[in-house]
């Protein structure tokens, strides 16, 4: 096993279409991978110690700190697979995903340092030995992962996927553009899972269950409109999921104002995407001129960043 120069790994963001938050309550969810944000891991051998560069920390491994806890445990863990655990890696990790937005960062640092460390040492990675091995380390950081995250981030495909029991590919036919939106704020979705969850237990229970039910029946229409074309349905089924995510308080005043911004702009459809009450959202868009145009309202209306994504151009 005799290391190379260096290894360089890679991976992208996700992005859930439809079913956050349902899905905690076991309904299913659509994600896609993501390629207009990315992560690049380049490894090498470190002079001395080991040591590690990214967007919050610089510095020795061993003195990482707690939040990047998930990272750590994913160097370590390959180290230790690989029957390397003392070796000592300089490792520089360049990341165009916003982080605490929803788009899987966490889960694709750990994607592109995994692959990263495998090619350093010029050994091959198995998709299944990948996923194991992001999805421990990912209980550092969430406890008790989906595998969603980890799933989409190093997956070229988009995803219906209903936790523990189905992770089923889709042909993503949809001669439309995505327009995703950064409200500049990180998402805080363990509130937001809080508030649902606060909901079901008072008066409104019933209620709330009944808006959780239809929330999470939109993913199975929102299948077959994006594997036959149907830009429009797909739109007003993002759209009717933004309503309810609205009324089960789990937006915010940003994220709204972009959303309604959009959908006076010309989108076929808009929503938040990923935990919420803060993060990004996202609208469709029938065509690139639209897309567009949309992007600028957008941004006009306070968002921090935006991409435009063609949903017919596979990674």
């Amino acid at each position: 096993m005799a290391p190379k120069q260096f290894g360089i790994g890679q991976s992208h963001g996700k992005i859930i279409l439809l079913g956050e938050h349902a899905v905690v309550y076991n309904y299913p969810s659509i994600a896609i991978p993501f390629p207009k944000t990315s992560i690049q891991t380049i490894v090498k051998k470190a002079i001395q110690e080991p040591t590690i560069s990214c967007d919050f920390y610089t510095g020795l491994l061993g003195d990482m700190p707690e939040l990047l806890d998930s990272l750590k445990e994913a160097i370590h863990l390959s180290l230790k697979t690989l029957n390397q655990k003392s070796y000592p890696l300089d490792i520089t990790i360049n990341s165009s995903i916003p982080a605490e937005r929803g788009m899987g960062s966490s889960a694709a640092v750990a994607v592109a340092t995994i692959r990263g460390i495998f090619d350093y040492f010029d050994v091959s990675l198995t998709q299944e030995k990948l996923l194991d091995l992001v999805n421990t380390s990912e209980k550092i950081a969430h406890g008790n992962p989906s595998g969603l995250d980890a799933l989409m981030t190093s997956s070229s495909t988009p995803y219906y996927f209903k936790k523990g029991q189905l992770e089923v590919p889709l042909h993503m036919m949809l001669s439309a553009y995505l327009v995703v939106a950064d409200t500049g704020e990180t998402g805080q979705t363990k509130e937001a899972v809080e508030s649902i969850s606060h909901k079901l237990k008072g008066n409104t229970k019933e209620h709330t269950l009944a808006l959780i039910h239809t929330l999470g029946s939109l993913p199975d229409k929102g299948r077959i409109a994006l594997e036959s074309d149907r830009a429009k349905e797909l739109g007003s089924y993002m759209s009717q999921a933004h309503q309810i995510l609205k009324e089960l308080g789990v937006s915010s005043p940003s994220l709204n104002r972009l959303v309604d911004a959009a959908m006076t702009h010309g989108a076929l459809g808009a929503k938040l995407t990923g935990g919420g009450r803060g993060g990004c959202m996202i609208a469709l868009a029938m065509d690139k001129k639209s897309a567009h145009e949309i992007a600028q309202t957008l941004k006009d209306f306070g968002a921090k960043q935006t991409w435009v994504y063609e949903m017919s151009d596979h990674l």
